[in-house]
C-alpha cells in the first residue's frame, strides 16, 4: 500500500483511504497506547478518540509521508488526556485483583525497573527498544531534533544501568556475606 497516496486521498474525503490508513496502523497504535496505559480498555478508549481526532483533523497534516509520526503523536495526546480525567479515579476491581500477570521473572524485572525511570525515559525507552521505533520517527513524535532523541535515549540507558547496578549490589548480599 502506498500511505503517501492514501494520505492524499483520504484528505480528499475518501472514507475507505482513511480506514485502510487506520487498519495498516492498528498494531502501531495499540504499541504507543500500551507504553502509556495499562490498562487494554484504556488503550481502546484512547486509540477510537485518536481515530475520531485524525479523521476529523487529516486536512492539517501538510506532509503525507508523516502520516505514522502525526497519528502517533495524535495516540500519544489521547493517552496523557486520558490518564489526566483518571488521575483521581480509582478502579474497584483494582483494589481486589491480584496485579501479578504470567511473564517471565526477566520482564518483570525490566518493567519494574522501567517504572522507576521519569516517565518520559521509561516510554522513550519502550517506544525505542521494545517497540522498534526509529530515532527519527520519535523525533517526529516528540517534535525535537533527531539529537535531542539520541541525547534522552542515552541519558535513559545510563539511568537504567544505575538502577541495574544498584539492584545487583543489593542481591549480592546475604546477611552480610556475598554469595
Amino acid at each position: 500500500m502506498d500511505i503517501a497516496k492514501e494520505v492524499k486521498k483520504a484528505r480528499r474525503g475518501s472514507k475507505s483511504s482513511f480506514e485502510k490508513l487506520i487498519i495498516a496502523h492498528k498494531l502501531l497504535m495499540y504499541r504507543v497506547a500500551k507504553t502509556i496505559l495499562t490498562n487494554d480498555e484504556d488503550c481502546a478508549d484512547a486509540i477510537q478518540e485518536a481515530i475520531i481526532n485524525a479523521y476529523q483533523k487529516i486536512d492539517t497534516l501538510k506532509e503525507p509521508a508523516y502520516f505514522k509520526s502525526w497519528l502517533c503523536r495524535i495516540v500519544l495526546n489521547e493517552c496523557y488526556q486520558l490518564l489526566r480525567k483518571k488521575k483521581n479515579v480509582i478502579n474497584i476491581g483494582d483494589l481486589f485483583e491480584p496485579q501479578m500477570t504470567e511473564q517471565g521473572y526477566e520482564e518483570v524485572e525490566v518493567e519494574q525497573m522501567l517504572s522507576k525511570l521519569p516517565e518520559e525515559q521509561s516510554q522513550l525507552l519502550k517506544l525505542f527498544h521494545i517497540e522498534g521505533m526509529s530515532i527519527l520517527e520519535l523525533a517526529q513524535i516528540y517534535e525535537v531534533p533527531e539529537n535531542t532523541i539520541k541525547t534522552r535515549l542515552r541519558r535513559a540507558r545510563e539511568k537504567m544501568r544505575e538502577l541495574w547496578d544498584v539492584k545487583e549490589e543489593g542481591s549480592s548480599w546475604i546477611n552480610g556475606k556475598r554469595k
